[in-house]
């Protein structure tokens, strides 16, 4: 196991390396804002074509995941249980924390903490006219 502190270097070392086979982890980030991840979901793909078999997500009221050791730490040691070859990781947020259809329903978001992402593109973060 690297050191703590290490553990989010080497994830995106792993992401850096592309693809070298199946199965795949894949590392997203989401957040209140375009800012601060508060939570990270990892779901592990074991072969192309097919939907994620695995799925585990960490989450953080205050601070950003991105910067707490433990939790990257947690991320590797599920990424090895799962024998996963290629790692693929979001360069940046991929929208708010709660989930569509199990949060909340609808487009956007309600929760007055996310309000930044209402109206906006979850890849661009730019407002959708």
């Amino acid at each position: 196991m690297p050191l703590k502190e290490q553990a989010f270097k080497r994830l995106s070392k792993k992401a850096k390396k592309g693809m070298r086979g199946w199965p795949v982890a894949t590392i997203a980030f989401y957040g209140p804002d375009a800012g601060r991840a508060t939570k990270v979901v990892v779901s592990i793909i074991p072969v192309e074509h097919l939907e994620p078999s695995e799925l585990r997500d960490w989450q953080i009221v205050h601070g950003d995941v991105r910067k707490n050791p433990e939790i990257a730490a947690e991320m590797i040691t599920f990424i090895e249980a799962h024998g996963v070859k290629s790692t693929v990781m979001a360069d940046g947020l991929m929208g708010c924390p709660h989930q569509e259809g199990i949060d909340y329903e609808g487009e956007y978001c309600p929760d007055p903490a996310c309000r930044f992402w209402y109206g906006r593109d979850r890849f661009t973060h730019k407002l959708v006219q």
